[in-house]
């Protein structure tokens, strides 16, 4: 009996530990998920990294783990399962085309490129510098999501790609299936994934708002009659309801995640281009456009089951706007690169929300781009330097500097598992920032 009673324990704490360490296991996958910067503006929508970085950085910069040449773009990274991905211009076949590729994000070495076709950007700049135009290539960054990888061509089709082979799984033409309409340069918007759905604009009248099971590419629904801007969706929760915010030509168009119905809709001025993504903070949805328009903070209201928008403030261009830089939101401020083709010289600001007067500005940076990491602001500027900027609206408050990239530098960084990964329209960097790592 006693040895029965022995075995029992056993059996039963050997069953505890094993369902123990089953949970670990799972908490420890997700921690490692929760460090992938898995799309554009990150896994949350809204550029924000919890991270943990190193912050007091020697004058050469962070470390260098790896740089890579990377041909003409304005994509940025995205990082998973350790790999980096990005869109490149490359000639293939004597033609242009967009190649979406896949780097080992350890050593910066390429595992494989896919073309998506095409790439020619009606109107789009040249190889010169003295205008500051940059260069083409593609705008849209690829998104992760487990094993896959989606990337959203400047021809609007949508690919669906194995991440380990780059092999196609599924794409979507976008122009051919839903009688689609591009826009002068083509789709710089990227793949938005939210649960298991993927939105995107881009279809004809009665479907230019699609969800896509990300799946196996099964429309889930598609609606409206928006014509598409070069801005990337956003996720939300406004009201305790879960909703999607385009920023199309009419202006802000929200609609309900589960099924596009149109949830509410806000005017806003377009003119040439919209690039940046609306940014949220409770119920008060920023937007903002170049060429002339302007910025707004727009307050959402719901009664009942009826949702309204009311315009809080509305600055023009000579005061602030974003082009294509998205700016951050932290405790009641917004923070980024306000300006219009201020190559060289576009401002960092700190902009108060609820009025929209500017509270600080720093010029210098250049139309780059900026995320909030461990409650700082880290800025890429447009000739590649790296600025980690305190996100305060007391003063323009300086951390660390470097120069770290040449070329133009019209795209994001991020960070991911301790680590900065940045691009340019020459080249791609990885950098150590992370503070686990013993440092004489």
């Amino acid at each position: 009996m006693q040895n029965e009673t022995k075995s029992f324990l056993t059996f039963h704490q050997v069953g505890f530990l094993s369902v123990w360490l089953a949970v670990l296991s799972i908490v420890d996958a997700r921690s490692v998920r929760a460090a992938d910067w898995s799309q554009f503006r990150g896994p949350n929508h809204d550029s924000t990294s919890p991270e943990k970085i190193l912050k007091q950085w020697p004058a050469e910069g962070p470390r260098q783990l790896w740089k890579t040449p990377l041909t003409d773009g304005f994509s940025s990274f995205t990082v998973s399962h350790g790999r980096a991905f990005s869109l490149v211009q490359r000639s293939i076949d004597s033609a242009n085309q967009e190649v979406c590729v896949a780097l080992n994000a350890d050593t910066g070495k390429e595992l494989w490129a896919v073309p998506l076709g095409v790439a020619k950007y009606d109107g789009g700049g040249d190889s010169g510098t003295s205008d500051n135009k940059g260069g083409d290539g593609p705008r849209s960054t690829p998104t992760v999501d487990g094993e896959k990888v989606y990337a959203f061509s400047g021809r609007l089709v949508l690919y669906c790609l194995e991440a380990v082979t780059g092999k196609t799984i599924w794409k979507m033409d976008l122009i051919a299936e839903h009688a689609g309409q591009n826009i002068r340069w083509q789709n710089a918007a990227s793949p938005m994934i939210d649960g298991d759905l993927i939105f995107v604009a881009g279809g004809g009248p009665g479907q230019s708002l699609l969800a896509i099971n990300k799946t196996d590419g099964r429309v889930v629904w598609k609606g409206q009659a928006e014509i598409m801007t070069h801005s990337t969706p956003v996720a939300t929760i406004i009201h305790g309801e879960r909703q999607v915010i385009f920023f199309t030509q009419s202006g802000l168009v929200s609609v309900a995640e589960q099924t596009g119905a149109l949830l509410w809709k806000q005017p806003f001025k377009y003119s040439t281009s919209t690039a940046m993504t609306p940014v949220v903070a409770g119920d008060i949805v920023y937007c903002s456009a170049g060429y002339g328009v302007g910025s707004g903070a727009y307050k959402i209201s719901k009664s009942g089951g009826s949702f309204s928008a009311k315009e809080l403030w509305f600055q023009p261009a000579n005061v602030i706007n974003n082009h294509w830089s998205t700016p951050v939101y932290k405790d009641g401020y917004l923070y980024g690169l306000f300006g219009f083709k201020e190559h060289g010289k576009c401002p960092l600001k700190c902009v108060e929300l609820a009025t929209g007067n500017v509270i600080w500005s720093q010029d210098g940076f250049g139309p780059g781009g900026c995320i909030l990491v461990d409650g700082d602001l880290l800025v890429l500027g447009d000739a590649g330097q790296l600025v980690l900027v305190e996100a305060t609206p007391k003063a323009y408050t300086e951390i660390a500097r470097a120069k770290v990239l040449s070329g133009k530098c019209w795209s994001t960084p991020i960070v991911s598992n301790g680590r900065i990964y940045a691009r340019s329209t020459k080249e791609g960097v990885c950098l150590d920032v992370s503070t686990k790592v013993a440092r004489n």
